[in-house]
């Protein structure tokens, strides 16, 4: 068995594909569900952000597998089988797991280094769990990539270099957000609206000048409660919307929400600045055309993401994933042998005890001190015969992909594969 994932980002795909293949939260647990299902595919995680949609899936087979999982995102997308695979990415194995610890660490991200990822990767984690689509292989793979993440912001200064989207989103709106008497509409109360509504007090917003929108007005109340924010509710929004200078839109909706002739409606005239986080879009961008507006989106985020410099710190965290990958796949490969040479030891033990048995029924007049003699002989003679091959195992975890030495170790001692299976049951349990 070994990971397999199935993605798009914004690194492989223009927004606008992204737009179609993002999926909210009932879709992701839908599709990992339906995979789940898939021939060959015994676990599934989907990371389902704004910037990037991904299926990981503990495969048996990588073909059929790889097949069934981008066939079933490709449907659930809507695009054409065309467009997703010119936009669409596979890794397989060590490469898969690289790449999650890649993204955990946000190198991947849109905002190099950014750190919001982290919360998006520990909520698919949790969403698998509750969904029981999560075994032990992924479970494992996935809180390594947490504290990967973790560590990478713990022991680098990446956090300096990488503000999250947010951040990212208000710092290109321009001074219209710092002004003192700036008044703030957040239309969402998901964890994006969350994040920017901490990230607005955080840069010294009063409360009271933020205005929180949702559907459903308890969510948005929510926010009131640990924020002290205001809320409003959705039916009344566009009142709050013509007395906002700053719209940040992060609703998690299917199509637009604010479309050229509400905001029209709403704004007149006014200078507007619109900040449009969601994916898809929650904000028409032929709002640019209107006089006065300044729209900052993902299209505008990617372009100056793009732009950024590199820095030693982002090449550390790079050392940091690199190191965590070969630990990983190590620690990985250990636990494939470990049930291996149980089961040798196992075995010899037994035939050790069998022959003790036979010599002592066939010399009933040895004394106790020729018995132990026998014993330690018989025990010798097993240890050293099973020592070396089993440290040389041991030593080849790291050798070439295509062998696989626990197999090639049952096989030379002729191990009956119901005690490799059993030991393995044993671990799982205990």
């Amino acid at each position: 068995m070994s990971v397999l994932v199935v993605g798009m980002s914004h690194k492989s795909a223009p927004i606008d594909v992204l737009e179609h293949a993002s999926l909210d939260s009932e879709a992701a647990v839908k599709l990992s569900h339906l995979v789940l299902d898939a021939p060959y595919v015994s676990e599934s995680v989907v990371i389902s952000t704004c910037n990037r949609v991904e299926i990981y899936v503990e495969a048996e087979r990588f073909h059929g597998a790889v097949e069934e999982v981008s066939r079933l995102l490709a449907e659930l997308s809507g695009l054409d089988r065309d467009e997703f695979v010119r936009h669409v990415y596979v890794h397989f194995d060590e490469a898969a797991v690289a790449h999650l610890f890649g993204v955990a660490a946000g190198m991947d991200s849109m905002i190099l280094g950014e750190s919001q990822i982290l919360g998006q990767v520990r909520d698919a984690l949790h969403s698998a769990q509750a969904e029981s689509t999560v075994g032990s292989a992924l479970n494992a793979l996935f809180q390594q990539a947490l504290r990967i993440g973790k560590r990478g912001h713990a022991e680098t200064g990446i956090d300096r270099l990488a503000p999250s989207i947010v951040t990212a989103g208000l710092d290109a709106a321009g001074a219209a957000v710092d002004a003192a008497d700036t008044r703030f509409l957040v239309a969402g109360a998901g964890t994006m609206a969350s994040l920017a509504v901490r990230t607005l007090i955080d840069r010294g917003v009063e409360p009271h000048r933020i205005m929180v929108a949702n559907r459903t007005y308890e969510r948005a109340h929510n926010l009131v409660a640990t924020f002290g924010v205001s809320a409003v509710r959705w039916q009344a929004m566009d009142v709050e919307l013509a007395a906002a200078d700053v719209l940040i839109s992060c609703t998690g909706a299917s199509g637009v929400v604010f479309d050229r002739d509400r905001i029209v409606t709403a704004r007149g005239g006014r200078p507007t600045s619109l900040i449009d986080l969601a994916l898809p879009r929650d904000i028409d961008p032929a709002v640019r055309e209107l006089d006065n507006v300044d729209l900052v989106d993902l299209m505008v985020l990617s372009q100056l993401a793009a732009n950024a410099e590199l820095a030693d710190d982002v090449a550390q965290v790079r050392t940091i994933v690199e190191s965590e990958v070969r630990t990983f796949l190590a620690a990985k490969a250990a636990s494939h042998i470990t049930p291996t040479v149980v089961a040798l030891r196992t075995m010899a033990t037994e035939i050790v005890a069998s022959e003790q048995a036979r010599i002592e029924s066939r010399l009933p007049n040895l004394t106790d001190a020729e018995r132990a003699d026998v014993r330690k002989a018989l025990h010798r003679v097993a240890e050293k015969l099973i020592h070396a091959p089993t440290v040389r195992v041991q030593q080849l975890i790291d050798g070439p992909e295509d062998l696989t030495y626990a197999d090639a170790l049952a096989d030379l001692f002729a191990l009956d594969q119901s005690r490799v299976d059993a030991v393995t049951r044993s671990g799982e349990t205990s």
